[in-house]
């Protein structure tokens, strides 16, 4: 069940004049396919038009934040910012997956965290953000919550933890791992969630976050280092 879009707008800071278009970058096509009498509109369009204005604005920014670089060294920048995993993460941080409206069928074969729908579904949104507010509402968002994110040689700073814990336990013959979300605590619009990685039913690290996936992630970094 997807959540609230004003809970998002509030934990964005951003509100929306047109509700129409934030309620459009959040509906999948499963959605609109399975409400045909309704007069549901998908995010296709939405993500056609941010995956053009996400690389104006970060062209831009990489444009000024890196002087010397050439052409070519811009260009491969952008790129490994606005290819797919960079764009899954910044959903990821965001819970975007939270508030995505799915169809039943692609609920339930686990949608909401399909790598390819929240790199569309945050694409969509910047779209929507460009239509609903213009340019600068888009460099705003992008200042707040994605160049934070990006290293000192404008990459993004994504460390697969969960990876990195797997292949260590795996060449190692340790034992199998499993993860538990054993709290959730905080309101509805600011829930953080806490997340136990065990290895062989032995707890190896805790980690909390603004999402599942964070918390996974943060309890794969302490098990690393319990490991070394």
């Amino acid at each position: 069940m997807h959540r609230n879009l004003q809970e998002l707008q509030q934990r964005l800071g951003v509100q929306f004049e047109e509700k129409r278009l934030l309620q459009q970058a959040f509906t999948h096509s499963s959605y609109v396919n399975e409400h045909r009498m309704e007069k549901y509109e998908d995010n296709e369009r939405l993500e056609y038009l941010g995956d053009a204005v996400l690389e104006l604005a970060m062209s831009e920014y990489l444009y000024h934040r890196h002087h010397t670089f050439s052409e070519g060294e811009l260009t491969k920048l952008r790129a490994s910012i606005v290819c797919e995993p960079s764009l899954v993460h910044f959903a990821d941080q965001l819970q975007f997956g939270e508030y995505v409206r799915l169809g039943k069928g692609e609920e339930m074969t686990g949608g909401r965290t399909r790598p390819a729908l929240l790199a569309d579904v945050f694409e969509a949104f910047i779209g929507a953000l460009y239509l609903d507010q213009g340019l600068p509402a888009v460099k705003t968002f992008l200042k707040q919550y994605v160049f934070p994110q990006l290293a000192d040689d404008g990459k993004p700073q994504v460390q697969d933890y969960k990876t990195q814990l797997q292949e260590k336990v795996q060449q190692q013959g340790l034992g199998s791992l499993s993860y538990r979300i054993t709290d959730e605590r905080g309101p509805a619009h600011d829930r953080e969630f806490v997340a136990e990685v065990h290895m062989n039913d032995q707890l190896l690290g805790t980690g909390s976050g603004r999402s599942k996936k964070e918390a996974e992630q943060r309890a794969a970094a302490e098990a690393l280092k319990a490991l070394v």
